[in-house]
């Protein structure tokens, strides 16, 4: 009776496994674009976005050179600032404001919207209505590439954009 019930536990275990690892995998596939969250180390600036992947495809199709992008994808990029910030000489007061860019070939503009959930690139068309700041960040290369938008903040609170081998610096205080 006990080897019955051992063999029917390890049964039901592996079908189990099986079946949340297929189910996993096609729960995956169902997201092409994440929501992420990144925050500052000190907790004063969090960014909620959606991560786009490269999937052989060439970045400058994605977010070209010299166009509003959404700087995600999905919905509008979201950050919120805890404190007051000197933004590219620009004072940005605490709240919560739409984020997108222009990128370009060495710097990328970087603007700030009040207007929120904006999808695309309606908030840079509509910059004139809600344009809190727009400052310049510098664009670099890397040898190392990003499949996936990603943002990430270092020890001292910068915020740094990364897709393929692209980087851009986006300094805050």
């Amino acid at each position: 009776m006990k080897k019955t019930s051992l063999i029917s536990t390890i049964a039901f275990a592996l079908i189990m496994l099986l079946t949340t690892n297929v189910e996993a995998q096609k729960f995956a596939d169902l997201d092409k674009s994440p929501l992420d969250i990144s925050m500052s180390k000190d907790k004063s600036v969090k960014i909620v976005y959606s991560r786009p992947q490269l999937k052989g495809r060439a970045l400058s199709k994605l977010a070209p050179n010299g166009k509003v992008w959404r700087t995600g994808a999905n919905e509008g990029t979201e950050i919120t600032f805890k404190n007051n910030m000197m933004l590219g000489g620009k004072s940005v007061k605490a709240g919560t404001y739409t984020l997108t860019t222009i990128p370009g070939e060495k710097e990328w503009t970087v603007i700030l919207n009040s207007a929120l959930g904006t999808w695309g690139g309606n908030a840079g068309k509509n910059a004139e209505s809600g344009e809190v700041a727009r400052f310049i960040a510098k664009a670099s290369t890397s040898s190392n590439s990003l499949e996936a938008f990603s943002i990430a903040f270092d020890d001292n609170g910068n915020m740094h954009l990364g897709w393929g081998t692209v980087r851009v610096a986006v300094p805050l205080n």
